[in-house]
């Protein structure tokens, strides 16, 4: 038994936005203050338009509704890149970026502070 036209276009659609993006973001500790992130998103780019947004806008906002002190990025990437022909993704593809950066106030390490207290 098949679908009516209208119904699997509609089904079609909403797989598409369900499934259209996912983000992660894993936080690590250094010190009592500061410490590393890594966010990974996930977006899907049909005619020029990525669903829900880009994957580099999911992991930026996931580390900013993370709300951490003085985040800062040191590493963004998106892949799949193919610079000029990068057009051809615009059609339709996935896109996966991977953001890495630091948070909070570095200090000396817990160890370090004290021995330091101890002297």
């Amino acid at each position: 038994m098949s679908l009516p036209p209208l119904r699997t276009a509609a089904l079609a659609a909403c797989l598409v936005l369900g499934l259209g993006s996912c983000g992660s973001i894993e936080f690590t500790r250094d010190t009592e203050t500061s410490g590393h992130y890594v966010a990974k998103g996930f977006a899907l780019t049909i005619l020029s338009w990525d669903l829900p947004q880009g994957s580099l806008e999911i992991c930026r906002e996931n580390v900013a509704d993370a709300d951490f002190p003085n985040t800062q990025v040191t590493k963004a990437r998106v892949w799949p890149y193919f610079g000029p022909l990068d057009w051809i993704l615009d059609i339709i593809g996935p896109r996966w970026a991977r953001v890495e950066g630091t948070w909070g106030f570095p200090g000396d390490s817990p160890a370090a502070e004290a021995a330091t207290a101890t002297r």
